[in-house]
């Protein structure tokens, strides 16, 4: 981090605090004037472990059974944040029996006596936006049976907050830290005696980070998914929140709602997960169908690129390609190398899949998660074809990554065709990647190619020189092809195919050319709700670039005998958080 920018960031924690302390100090005497409709989807399964004192938050777990979780000692930040941000009261108000609202009860209060005047880490304007939507939601969860002292100290703190807010949300980062604090301070104006003052400078904020922060494409610079998912979700709630109060929402914001929810669908997996790419998960069970359906959008994108993601959907079976340069600049904190990488779902089982983010993990599993061997892609000699900034702010942006990724969407003979191309590597190798992939109509098979070629004279001089450094037969390179954990695989026919089992019953098998060398090796799986990472593997493929152009060819199909319809009724864990 540059010294301006340390300087940047400490003012602002002073600010924030300065504000905090302010606002505390005031004394506004206020009451519901009206309460939005609780919309925010808890998991009972974490509601029942949270009861039992199993804290489980930025991948770390806490066990402190009886105990406040005010008094844990944080294992890092973003632990802190989850807990100020108050988003695990979604959990308890799921369970909702009678333990459940008493430790909702007894964490929200202790909060207000502990950091309620201004002190503790959740003082900033997002997780503020984010603990005033709940507490204002779970109001009725909470309030029954307190006494009269018990809830003007609820309200008390609610306006402060409020207050704070309505000095701070202008210091909260652009995108997703930003609609936080505003849909928090919108439903706060909306809720509360004597805070309506702040509804219109909020709503005017809101259109506007809606027409600067949200593409034509209804995309994030980011290119996060599931951070999209969450920015839509916050503006259908404000929207929601504004009509039933009265106000209409302003016309940029419904317009980033009717550009989003298109976006959404084509980065929804046939499971009803969303792609993962660039930090991004799958998104909490049923929160992108909910949504969808709240946000009454039904158009779905027209042919070509959404954010920067090509969909291929067929019959059962559903393929998401990255099909675009990856993002630059402060954009780029949380992006992965991943250009070309593609996932496949069949059904409601996923098959073909990215690592995931190791954010959760640590430093070193998040820089590993980033890298494109851990992709669906293929790879030259080991390197990502995007690198990170070292020797800077944590997490790293990227330095140097494709700029140049030509895509070209068309109907094959029998089914779907995507064709495109990056240059991550032709200033270490000289080599371009090029990718073709066709879905068959029925959704029953994938046919792939991928092609690494030297085309221009500087870039065949390159390739001369990067191979004669290396001082083997050629260049090496590895397709991955990384499987999701409840597949079964196994190397079949001689080693030259591999069988894969999904639990809904079907069948894949994968073939290569016969001109790669395939091979069945150890991977992981990294999802957010896990304590680990989980053990699972990859399909790899390796040759070597002995030219100037080289080619392999593969393929995924279902077996014959797995029948088109699929009854699928094998039940998943109600909640894998703690199933490890």
């Amino acid at each position: 981090m540059s010294k301006p920018e340390k300087l940047s960031a400490r003012w602002t924690r002073l600010m924030n605090r300065v504000q905090a302390r302010r606002s505390a100090l005031t004394r506004p005497a206020t009451a519901f004037l009206s309460q939005p409709e609780p919309r925010t989807i808890g998991s009972f399964a974490r509601g029942r472990q949270l009861v039992a004192g199993n804290f489980q938050f930025a991948g770390h777990l806490v066990q402190a059974p009886e105990a406040s979780p005010w008094d844990i000692d944080p294992p890092d930040a973003a632990f802190a944040q989850a807990l100020h941000g108050f988003g695990w009261l979604d959990d308890l108000a799921a369970t909702g029996d009678a333990p459940a609202r008493r430790c909702a009860k007894d964490w929200l209060w202790q909060w207000i006596a502990r950091y309620g005047q201004g002190r503790g880490p959740g003082w900033t304007p997002e997780l503020t936006g984010r603990r005033l939507i709940r507490w204002i939601n779970h109001a009725l969860f909470v309030l029954s049976g307190q006494d009269a002292d018990a809830s003007a100290a609820f309200y008390r703190s609610l306006a402060q907050q409020t207050i704070f807010l309505g000095r701070r949300w202008r210091s909260a980062p652009p995108g997703l830290p930003r609609f936080e604090a505003l849909t928090g301070l919108i439903y706060a104006g909306l809720s509360l005696e004597g805070m309506h003052a702040h509804v219109a400078p909020a709503v005017a904020a809101l259109a506007d980070a809606c027409e600067t922060q949200i593409d034509t494409q209804g995309g994030l610079p980011t290119r996060n998914p599931e951070e999209l998912l969450e920015v839509f979700t916050l503006l259908t709630w404000a929207a929601a929140a504004l009509s039933e109060s009265g106000h209409a929402p302003g016309h940029a914001h419904w317009a980033a709602i009717e550009r989003i929810a298109p976006t959404l669908r084509t980065l929804r997996h046939a499971d009803g997960g969303l792609a993962r790419f660039h930090g991004g998960g799958r998104g909490l069970e049923g929160r992108l169908d909910h949504a969808l359906a709240a946000s009454g959008v039904k158009t779905r994108a027209p042919d070509g690129l959404s954010m920067g993601y090509a969909r291929l959907s067929a019959g059962r079976t559903s393929v998401i390609v990255d099909a675009a340069p990856p993002p630059r600049g402060a954009a780029s904190v949380n992006a992965h190398a991943s250009a070309l990488a593609f996932e496949l779902t069949s059904g409601r089982r996923p098959l073909i899949v990215n690592c995931g983010s190791g954010v959760s993990f640590g430093a070193e599993w998040r820089r590993v998660g980033r890298a494109t061997p851990s992709h669906s892609t293929l790879v030259i000699a080991g390197q990502s074809c995007a690198r990170l900034k070292r020797g800077g702010t944590y997490p790293e942006p990227l330095a140097q990554g494709p700029r140049d990724v030509p895509v070209k969407m068309s109907q094959a003979p029998d089914g779907l065709r995507f064709e495109g191309g990056h240059d991550g590597y032709g200033a270490e190798f000289g080599l371009i990647h090029g990718r073709r992939l066709e879905v068959t109509f029925d959704g029953r098979g994938l046919a792939g190619e991928d092609l690494i070629v030297a085309i221009r004279e500087s870039q065949k001089k390159r390739f001369d020189k990067a191979r004669a450094s290396l001082e083997m037969d050629g260049i090496p390179f590895d397709i991955h092809f990384h499987l999701h954990p409840d597949v079964d695989a196994a190397l079949d026919m001689g080693g030259t195919a591999v069988s894969m089992a999904l639990k809904s019953g079907e069948i894949w098998v994968f073939r290569g050319d016969g001109e790669t060398e395939l091979s069945l090796e150890q991977s992981v799986y990294l999802e957010k709700n896990r304590l680990k990472p989980r053990a699972t593997k990859q399909i790899v493929l390796s040759g070597r670039a002995m030219d100037y152009a080289t080619r392999a060819r593969w393929s995924l199909s279902k077996a014959q005998d797995t029948p088109v319809g699929v009854r699928d009724l094998k039940q998943d864990p109600v909640d894998p958080t703690f199933d490890d």
